[in-house]
């Protein structure tokens, strides 16, 4: 991205305008997504967070968040309410939410000549509220009273590094106090080479949630509504500490690559599912240029770096 010369003035020895580059300044905090890109790919990372490049709306993302806003607010009814069929019914009310928030995905459901497909929205309506009522066959949510929905958590380690992120579900035990500690996925279960990082998602809340609170989580529960399937996991202070140096070490090694620009691609399975393969050199592409040039002249002139 280039930077125009016009209006600024000519440097003291009567040069023209220098570029300077300027690398970005490294991140102050870590959401449980944004670790999992730079695990996933040091690049993608890179792509989203520093050029923000643009990405696609997809049916499968849109999809996840209606269906995580139905199983929120199904908790508003009383108990007795909380069935399978009002929370299908609630689901084209969700997406007519949604849609009035984000107009872009009315981009979805169009046809060739740019008209609605209503036929290819039943349908993925459809799917959503099959997801919704499986949830059905895996928690009771008559017997549930969560403590807490869409829960926003955030913490600062002593090294400065800020945690934070959003938990779907927080249970509290009436009687012991225990916390259990429950997100929803719509996709299927993962194959157990690639179950790591979900529940180092899990263990990352866990960790914010014990230092914010002194307790450690007693159980994180992943409910996977594609599949069928709820995994669940107790950690210990110790996984807890070890995931505090996990994410410590990721944290450096984001800020390393943040000053030297180093952002190497990773090839992985997900790859066929990522929008920025064009700017990707496993793909043939090319990244944008970085650091950011910045045109150097007097100092008030001197661009600031870029985003955070």
């Amino acid at each position: 991205m280039g930077t125009s010369t016009e209006n600024i003035p000519p440097q003291p020895d009567g040069g023209a305008p220098r570029a300077q580059s300027i690398p970005p300044r490294p991140p102050s905090s870590l959401s449980p997504s944004r670790a999992a890109d730079f695990m996933r790919c040091p690049l993608l990372y890179r792509l989203r967070v520093i050029d923000r490049l643009p990405e696609q709306p997809s049916e499968a993302a849109t999809r996840g968040t209606v269906v995580h806003a139905v199983l929120e607010r199904l908790f508003d009814a009383p108990a007795a309410e909380r069935t399978a069929e009002r929370a299908r019914a609630m689901v084209p009310g969700e997406w007519e939410k949604l849609l009035a928030a984000r107009p872009e995905l009315a981009s979805l459901f169009r046809a060739a000549d740019d008209a609605l497909d209503a036929a290819a929205l039943a349908s993925w309506l459809e799917s959503a509220g099959k997801l919704v009522e499986r949830w059905f066959t895996l928690e009771d949510p008559t017997r549930l009273e969560p403590a807490e929905r869409e829960l926003y958590v955030e913490t600062v380690l002593e090294s400065g590094l800020t945690l934070r992120g959003y938990v779907d579900r927080l249970d509290v035990a009436p009687a012991s106090g225990d916390l259990r500690v429950v997100d929803y996925k719509t996709g299927k279960a993962p194959r157990p080479e690639y179950a790591d990082e979900p529940l180092f998602q899990m263990k990352f809340y866990a960790l914010v949630l014990w230092r914010l609170r002194g307790v450690v989580p007693r159980r994180l529960q992943l409910v996977y509504l594609g599949s069928g399937d709820v995994l669940t996991y107790d950690p210990s202070e110790a996984d807890l500490r070890a995931t505090e140096r996990k994410l410590q070490a990721l944290w450096e090694a984001i800020r390393a690559a943040t000053a030297s620009g180093d952002w190497r691609p990773r090839r992985t399975p997900l790859c066929g599912w990522c929008d920025h393969q064009a700017f990707c050199p496993e793909f043939g592409g090319t990244p944008p240029p970085y650091p950011l040039a910045e045109i150097s002249g007097p100092p008030s002139l001197v661009g600031e770096n870029g985003p955070a």
